[in-house]
């Protein structure tokens, strides 16, 4: 959804060719924190255009260059383009593989939670190494946007190791509490024979009897 939308956002700059789409979408969001192949902007923009979002146009091309498509946003496409700078971006942070793998572990008994936990942390201070060292690098007189979202990287990656010195300090409560269990119920249709209890009859007889008496 973010990529459909950038490229809807970069053709209402002024249109463009797909090459040169992947290449304008690269600088600003960051090629390398968000790589996307020119096969996925070249994908996006025939579902754009299915959509009736983008149009497309011959052009003659520069000097020697041969004639390529060029994309531009069509009226529909702005509209698309303005509900989503009006809706807010949920971060997804509920789906995280790691808790996923600490109750996995904490299931199974086939891994050692403290352990995950070593390791995970490690893993992190690697990334946080990684991001500091990416975000000095850049020139603040020329690259504030790019230090700007490494700097929300690291503050993620921040909580991260407060969250997880929170989950070493209770996971020892959560391994004496009982393990979610799912409520497990019968599919398909019931076995031939098998009946559900039905309410008596009203004159007190037995369903059986009251089949009987019936003419």
């Amino acid at each position: 959804m973010s990529v459909r939308n950038a490229i809807l956002g970069l053709l209402a700059q002024k249109p463009r060719h797909g090459y040169e789409l992947h290449a304008v979408f690269s600088a600003v969001v960051g090629g390398e924190s968000w790589d996307v192949k020119p096969a996925q902007i070249y994908t996006t923009l025939n579902r754009l255009e299915e959509a009736g979002l983008v149009e497309t146009a011959s052009d003659l091309g520069e000097g020697d260059e041969p004639d390529r498509r060029v994309y531009a946003v069509t009226e529909t496409g702005h509209t698309a383009l303005q509900a989503w700078f009006a809706s807010g971006s949920a971060p997804d942070h509920q789906r995280d593989e790691f808790f996923v793998k600490v109750m996995v572990a904490l299931i199974s008994g086939e891994a050692d939670p403290w352990r995950l936990i070593q390791t995970q942390r490690a893993h992190i201070f690697r990334e946080l190494h990684a991001a500091t060292k990416q975000r000095d690098g850049h020139d603040s007189r020329t690259e504030m946007a790019q230090i700007l979202l490494l700097e929300k990287v690291i503050m993620h990656l921040e909580a991260d190791v407060r969250w997880l010195d929170v989950v070493e300090a209770r996971i020892e409560f959560v391994k004496q509490q009982p393990l979610p269990e799912p409520e497990i119920r019968r599919r398909g249709r019931p076995r031939k024979g098998a009946t559900e209890a039905k309410d008596p009859p009203e004159n007190g007889g037995s369903k059986q009897s009251a089949v009987i008496s019936k003419p």
